[in-house]
């Protein structure tokens, strides 16, 4: 076939995807579209010859455009929903975000906001958080902030506890250190409540193994604990005074203060609900 009957009949398909309206008009020999009054009709020099193509006018550019952007956006959402559900082992904490905040704590959400506007920073030289102190400060909540923040700019984030890692390294088909390993294509891995877990010579070797594999790795990592800053300064158990050495270098400690929001949640649910109670 003829290279000149192979492009007449592209030049026809194309067509067909650009039909004729009733009040496009022609001018100076070319289809224009009633509408936006622009070419959809085009003069081009084909094997030394002229040829009238079909092109898109401007409508149909503008229209082409947001058809193109829905559908960016749609897989936009599509993978910052598999993001969130990949990374939020504890569907609660898909909830907790600083939209939800209910002030308790500004200091600690100002970091936490700092935190997720300075990340490309903290990723380039691999440094995460260490929020410590007593129970029902908002250490958790802040940490699953950060993880939702960054999720919506579309960094991949993984909050779990260490115990829940454990069990899945250990139920993975391809091998404890494989799961291992695969902790480390998120850009930020959060631990919450560290030391809360059963105290074993294994599990010890797990944690220090999931902290090693993110410090030579050279990524984040946030780690939320019960534990006072005089407890993982001076343990008595050498492998943790390794685990707790290297968790300073990695990460910014913060000293996480206040009242226990849980039993303050506690008095308010009994409150709200003694009178229906009849207590």
């Amino acid at each position: 076939m003829e290279v000149g009957v192979i492009m007449s009949s592209l030049i026809a398909k194309a067509a067909e995807n650009i039909p004729q309206e009733a009040d496009d008009y022609i001018k100076d020999g070319l289809l224009y579209c009633g509408k936006c009054h622009t070419q959809k009709q085009c003069r081009i020099n084909l094997l030394g010859s002229e040829a009238v193509v079909f092109c898109l006018c401007k409508c149909a550019k503008e229209k082409q455009e947001a058809e193109e952007e829905e559908l960016r956006q749609r897989e936009h959402l599509r993978r910052l929903d598999s993001l969130r559900r990949t990374g939020f082992p504890d569907s609660d904490m898909l909830r907790w975000t600083f939209d939800t905040d209910d002030g308790g704590n500004r200091k600690l959400t100002q970091i936490a906001k700092a935190y997720v506007e300075n990340f490309a920073k903290f990723k380039a030289d691999g440094k995460g958080l260490l929020l410590y102190g007593t129970v029902g400060t908002g250490k958790t909540f802040a940490a699953a902030c950060i993880a939702n923040a960054l999720i919506d700019k579309g960094v991949a984030c993984m909050v779990s506890s260490m115990a829940r890692i454990v069990n899945m390294a250990q139920a993975c088909e391809s091998g404890r250190q494989a799961y291992l390993d695969s902790l480390n294509r998120f850009d930020l891995l959060v631990i919450d409540d560290l030391s809360s877990e059963r105290e074993t010579e294994y599990m010890t070797e797990m944690v220090q193994s999931i902290i090693d594999a993110r410090y030579r790795a050279h990524k984040p990592l946030i780690v939320t604990t019960n534990l006072t800053g005089d407890e993982m300064k001076s343990p008595e158990d050498m492998s943790k005074q390794r685990i707790y050495s290297r968790l300073f270098e990695m990460c910014i400690p913060y000293e996480v203060k206040g009242d226990d929001r849980r039993k303050t949640k506690l008095t308010n649910d009994y409150n709200a609900y003694k009178d229906l109670l009849g207590l």
